[in-house]
């Protein structure tokens, strides 16, 4: 299944991809969905409103989860563009709900920041609450995933050795279109096609097979330090080709569009606008 959260006139709606229309699932979002023990079942028996899918506003696919985790340093191309050695743990921080943005809204460059980059990731999307999940608990415990543009601000992420302050500005993070259930990606463990592409440019490429820790140990490891709850989003790690590697460095300008898209998931295609 392909489910979204599409806004409306009356708010927002979780909906499944049917053709060429979304179904309503008779839930505000998806992560009111996921919050249900047997989800999977009423979303796909849900026969509600249909909405067109063509022009569809997109929300975030969960607009507040209760936490979202990212993984720096997770393909070893962008380890190795960035001078660092190969971790043996992930290495992990934390983004809010209020960074987030639908796949198709404006990226609003923060006024006080040049330094604006992109990052696309693949993001997992959890189904059911787990604590120090085994294999089969990870792995059951994934809904789907989703296309996360993880963007940064570079002079303020390392202004200091600790990461938090370039990754969670406010209304800086795309996340969408869809989630996409496991079935229809290979299973828990996709070996998908990312790229990123700004104005027409191809700036990243690269494969999530390549991923040093991949989706179910994440959900393992992340699941023993805290809990995971439905809608909890973990986004996996950003590939080689971000600006901040190149020479020179390049970064984002207002009226530039840029890309994330991830085969089988879909793209968040936005616009960065100057504050």
């Amino acid at each position: 299944m392909k489910l979204a959260t599409i806004r409306t006139a009356d708010g927002t709606r979780a909906v499944r991809l049917d053709g060429d229309v979304h179904i309503d699932l008779d839930h505000a979002d998806l992560g009111e969905l996921f919050a249900e023990a047997d989800w999977q079942a009423k979303a796909a028996a849900a026969r509600g409103t249909a909405y067109p899918a063509e022009g569809a506003h997109f929300a975030p696919v969960v607009p507040n989860p209760s936490k979202v985790i990212c993984v720096g340093h997770n393909y070893t191309n962008h380890i190795k563009e960035m001078g660092r050695e190969l971790p043996s743990h992930p290495t992990l921080f934390p983004k809010f709900a209020d960074t987030l943005l639908g796949a198709g809204d404006d990226i609003v460059r923060p006024a006080e920041t040049d330094a604006l980059d992109w990052e696309v990731e693949l993001a997992v999307v959890i189904g059911e609450q787990v604590r120090r999940a085994d294999e089969r608990q990870a792995a059951e415990a994934i809904a789907g995933f989703t296309v996360m543009n993880d963007i940064s601000v570079r002079d303020w992420q390392f202004r200091t050795i600790e990461w938090t302050q370039g990754k969670i500005w406010e209304a800086t993070t795309p996340v969408g279109p869809y989630v996409v259930t496991p079935d229809e990606v290979g299973g828990v463990r996709p070996a998908l096609k990312v790229r990123t592409v700004v104005d027409g440019q191809v700036m990243q490429q690269d494969d999530t097979g390549t991923l040093l820790f991949d989706p179910v140990f994440l959900v393992r490891y992340i699941s023993t330090v805290i809990t995971l709850r439905p809608g909890d989003i973990i986004a996996t790690g950003t590939p080689a080709g971000v600006g901040n590697a190149r020479d020179p460095k390049v970064f984002l300008l207002p009226g530039q569009s840029v890309v994330t898209e991830i085969t089988g998931l879909g793209a968040c295609t936005n616009k960065v606008v100057a504050a």
